[in-house]
């Protein structure tokens, strides 16, 4: 997928996850308070928010107006994919990204942006980060 890559073990770990983890708590209260949809941090639940980007995506909102909704989506997908191959959020050039055990390391965030734009899905990406992981 074109949100993994690989690096060295330089990034800085230092609070990286306290903004993502801000993000994806609040875009499950927002789906379970807006939408009625229950997120439980699993990978399963990733088919649920791929479902509701692509809808926001047919319904042709502008970007500028989903943008804080796909970071906290992008943020929630990777909060799974840490619970599920027991990686690590960190920080590395200003960006933010998962670190799975194997030191690849995805943009979850990115992959969010790729799904509005109909080139991407944060369920196969969980899936391809556990399957190496």
């Amino acid at each position: 997928m074109n949100a993994e890559r690989t690096a060295p073990h330089d990034g800085t770990r230092h609070h990286a996850a306290t903004r993502p983890l801000r993000w994806a708590a609040d875009a499950v209260a927002t789906m379970r308070e807006g939408a009625r949809i229950r997120l439980d941090y699993s990978a399963r639940s990733l088919w649920r928010v791929d479902r509701v980007i692509e809808e926001i995506r047919r319904e042709g909102a502008p970007y500028e107006a989903v943008g804080a909704v796909l970071r906290g989506f992008g943020a929630y997908a990777g909060e799974v994919l840490v619970r599920e191959t027991g990686g690590e959020w960190l920080s590395a050039g200003g960006d933010l990204w998962v670190r799975t055990p194997d030191g690849r390391l995805w943009d979850t965030l990115e992959e969010a942006r790729r799904c509005y734009a109909g080139h991407g899905s944060l369920r196969l990406l969980c899936r391809d980060a556990a399957a190496r992981g």
